[in-house]
């Protein structure tokens, strides 16, 4: 019998900061996406928030609940993606008080099937990471644009410019490292800043809009694959284009369906009732092994004629 394969955990990040190698991550919101990120090689699957946007359609975040994020990892996870997955705090998981912040990632953990979670902020979530990692949740810190501070941020804007800024940042950056987070995502930030940053804490950065000096980089799956056609970033890089291909699929199935081109007799079904093997399509008497057989196989119906080379 032939040993499954060992699903990679958090210790790629450490293993891959310390040789020097980079670190990619992707975000998934379903089995489809996890299947095709783990596939791809990634080192990591991010279930972000940002699936409030690409997949519920919100205008931001701040919409997507507890629920929400549960629902969706939990179809990342029944994947086996063979990679960690790390699942987003949404926006008002970890805000209200200590006792509800590890709830809630426990949540996470324990019904979604996440390894870890990644927070958004510095300094003032010290005492909640403090408690999740004292619970046994390995925590990805979160520094720079935080979109569930869209509003207090006055948009979607590059953070840690100028001095106070950086030197902030950087305090923040080394503070969340000696908290215990194993790694940090850093977005939209100067690339100048980025690299001082990756140089100067231990635990990895994974950057978004942070340039190439940190040690891996993220990007949203529908971005990447020309799947949403909303606001596309500077730090995106399109990849394909599978929104318009899919588009030009539907449009050629609508038409061959409206000429009856489509269904073809290869993809129509006989009356002739499959069987296994080369044996007749006879039926056996009632209550026979033959008939049992037969029912089985009515019982599997499109499945069966797959097996006999009918579908």
């Amino acid at each position: 019998m032939q040993r499954q394969e060992k699903p990679l955990n958090l210790r790629v990040f450490a293993k891959n900061k310390r040789l020097g190698r980079k670190l990619a991550m992707v975000t998934a919101y379903d089995l489809t996406s996890a299947m095709i990120v783990s596939a791809g090689g990634a080192d990591a699957i991010l279930v972000g928030d940002s699936l409030g946007m690409v997949i519920l359609g919100h205008e931001n975040t701040l919409p997507v609940t507890m629920d929400d994020m549960v629902h969706h990892c939990r179809a990342v996870a029944r994947a086996r993606p063979q990679i960690p997955v790390i699942a987003d705090m949404p926006y008002g998981s970890f805000h209200v008080s200590i006792e509800e912040s590890v709830h809630n990632a426990l949540r996470l953990v324990k019904e979604a099937g996440a390894v870890a979670v990644k927070i958004e902020g510095g300094r003032q979530r010290l005492d909640v990471i403090e408690a999740l990692i004292r619970a046994e949740v390995p925590v990805m810190g979160h520094l720079g644009l935080t979109p569930q501070s869209v509003n207090r941020l006055g948009g979607y804007r590059v953070q840690g410019r100028g001095g106070k800024a950086a030197a902030r940042m950087l305090d923040e950056a080394r503070l969340l490292t000696e908290a215990g987070c194993f790694a940090l995502l850093l977005e939209c930030v100067p690339f100048e800043l980025a690299s001082r940053i990756s140089e100067s804490i231990s635990i990895p950065t994974i950057g978004i809009g942070a340039g190439a000096g940190c040690d891996g980089q993220v990007l949203v799956f529908h971005d990447m694959l020309g799947l949403f056609d909303g606001l596309r970033p500077k730090f995106v890089k399109q990849y394909a284009n599978l929104g318009e291909q899919a588009c030009e699929a539907i449009s050629c199935f609508v038409d061959e369906v409206r000429q009856g081109v489509f269904p073809g007799p290869e993809h129509s079904y006989d009356s002739e009732t499959p069987t296994r093997g080369k044996g007749l399509n006879q039926a056996g008497q009632p209550g026979s092994r033959k008939d049992k057989e037969t029912s089985q196989e009515d019982s599997q119906g499109y499945l069966a004629d797959m097996e006999n080379g009918k579908a």
